[in-house]
């Protein structure tokens, strides 16, 4: 899953794939497809498109600015490319009209608790990949506990699962992700690596998002675009603990730690 951020205020790349218009942000849509272009071409079998900062300390963004950023772009990536196409929102009203534009996934990082969120896509038949979060972007990050966060972000995964199978969602349309570096200090977020097989037993696919995050810089000692390496070491690991699907900046370095993670496990 390539990243495509259309948010000025991304951790790592989004303000690259847009320009300041008289001091309003606006998406560069050529900009956008030659990116998508380049990481289909690379590997990436989906495309996952964000309008809303989710970065710790992120503040939300409006309605009406979400689908001007994200709308278009799944339209021209729709027109252009045959690739599975991923809007990243919590919001029903971006689900929707995403779903309309022709998104196939809905990546929601709230995991469908906002009001209407769950008719959506009970009214559809998208896939949804609910992800764990303690706390709201803002915050999440200075104020987390848990007892046992292996326990505690399965228990969340599978009782929104349970919610989304008695709203009619058929189960082989759900993924779960369980949540790295929101709402969790980096040793959490190791100890949900190295027992990410646990998450098997739930029966569906896991999607894995490390790339670049703190956890990364925590081990390295990197800024963001100096974690590449340390990325693709996590998605190895992820990859040999049970994960189907890792959602990365940097596709290319990704696909080659996939064929050769594949190569051993074939061998």
């Amino acid at each position: 899953m390539g990243i495509l951020n259309t948010t000025p205020d991304s951790f790592s790349d989004g303000s690259q794939l847009g320009q300041a218009d008289a001091g309003h942000f606006r998406i560069d849509l050529d900009k956008v497809l030659r990116r998508a272009e380049t990481m289909h071409a690379e590997g990436a079998a989906i495309l996952d498109v964000g309008g809303e900062s989710t970065r710790p300390g992120a503040e939300p963004v409006s309605t009406d600015e979400e689908l001007a950023r994200v709308i278009p772009v799944i339209e021209v990536l729709r027109k252009n490319l045959d690739v599975c196409v991923s809007v990243d929102s919590s919001s029903p009203t971006v689900m929707t009209e995403a779903i309309k534009a022709g998104a196939d996934i809905v990546n929601d990082v709230r995991a469908l608790t906002k009001e209407g969120a769950l008719q959506v896509l009970a009214d559809s038949q998208a896939a949804i990949c609910l992800m764990h979060m303690q706390g709201q972007p803002q915050t999440m990050q200075k104020d987390f506990q848990y007892g046992d966060v292996l326990a505690e972000v399965r228990d969340f995964l599978s009782a929104r699962v349970a919610v989304c199978r008695a709203a009619g969602i058929a189960q082989d349309r759900l993924i779960i992700d369980p949540g790295f570096g929101f709402g969790k200090s980096p040793e959490h977020n190791f100890r949900l690596l190295k027992l990410l097989q646990d998450f098997t037993t739930l029966g569906m696919p896991i999607l894995v998002g490390i790339s670049r995050k703190s956890m990364i810089g925590a081990a390295t000692g990197r800024p963001v675009d100096e974690r590449v390496t340390g990325s693709v070491a996590a998605a190895t690991l992820a990859l040999a603990n049970g994960a189907s699907i890792i959602r990365s900046h940097d596709v290319a370095a990704t696909m080659d730690a996939i064929r050769v993670h594949c190569a051993y496990k074939n061998a």
